[in-house]
């Protein structure tokens, strides 16, 4: 199928139904070192789907991992989720009891502000490590991102700024192929520059063979219409020849993440396995 894909222009809001918003809310200020100096730079995101949407995730298999994949791993085990919330300026990783109930009200102060159930938000952030979340600014930024969602180009743009840390440029991609005759549309934003060394899993459990790895966030969205099994099998292997190929300086992360939504507005078939009747491939 990759001959088959054509890029465009566009990223996370190309496919059907998939709103997205990047607003800055000052979490950078507050003992995050160089992001101090980088003004008003969005450091908050959201994306939503209009619909329901099939949910996969991968996440750090670090033995230290950060609040907000604890609080998103059970909800990518479940066959649907409609939003992400994230931010950069601080990973709240090794912030114990006061962690974990910030990146739950992180959730539920976005699925407020959108419109849609609590147990279908997942919740990232990057960034300093051992900080406390600056939640005052953190609501504000959810509220304010909220209102300015949209499906238009600039607002991809916008969420994919929202995520940098120290990088130097967004990275954004989208692509178009058709699939049973109608025309399907894959997005997503990442960020990551150092601190890259991936090693992700469904369940963020390490696999004995595993060797420890580091940082990077990403966001996959599609108009395609697929089962749970097939797309959390689909990112599962996807990742192992892609970002968990990845390393740039070998150091540990606690918040690696790739999540994807797909809510099947592009009208295809279903697609229930990775393989047709013909034994040919799908992704």
């Amino acid at each position: 199928m990759a001959d088959r894909f054509q890029e465009i222009d566009g990223s996370i809001t190309s496919p059907q139904g998939f709103r997205a918003s990047g607003v800055f809310c000052d979490i950078k200020r507050l003992g995050t070192g160089k992001g101090s100096d980088k003004g008003l730079k969005r450091d908050l995101m959201l994306i939503a789907s209009d619909i329901p949407a099939t949910v996969a995730g991968m996440f750090t298999t670090n033995q230290v991992c950060a609040a907000p994949v604890k609080v998103s791993v059970p909800v990518a085990s479940r066959a649907r989720a409609q939003a992400i919330v994230s931010n950069s300026g601080n990973a709240n990783a090794c912030t114990g009891n006061r962690g974990m109930k910030d990146a739950r009200a992180m959730v539920a102060a976005a699925a407020r502000a959108v419109g849609v159930p609590a147990d279908s938000v997942l919740v990232c952030s990057t960034g300093r490590i051992g900080m406390p979340m600056p939640m005052d600014r953190v609501r504000a930024g959810i509220r304010d991102a909220a209102t300015k969602l949209a499906h238009d180009r600039e607002a991809a743009a916008n969420a994919a700024e929202a995520i940098m840390t120290s990088d130097s440029v967004s990275k954004e991609v989208a692509v178009q192929f058709e699939l049973g005759g109608k025309q399907v549309t894959i997005g997503g934003i990442a960020k990551g520059a150092g601190m890259i060394e991936p090693g992700m899993s469904p369940t963020g459990r390490r696999p004995a063979s595993r060797p420890l790895h580091a940082t990077m966030l990403g966001f996959i969205t599609s108009d395609a219409s697929i089962s749970s099994r097939a797309l959390k099998r689909a990112l599962r292997e996807a990742v192992a020849v892609s970002f968990n190929r990845i390393t740039i300086d070998g150091d540990m992360s606690t918040n690696d993440t790739v999540l994807a939504l797909a809510n099947g507005l592009a009208g295809n078939s279903t697609i229930k396995r990775l393989d047709d009747r013909d034994g040919k491939r799908f992704l």
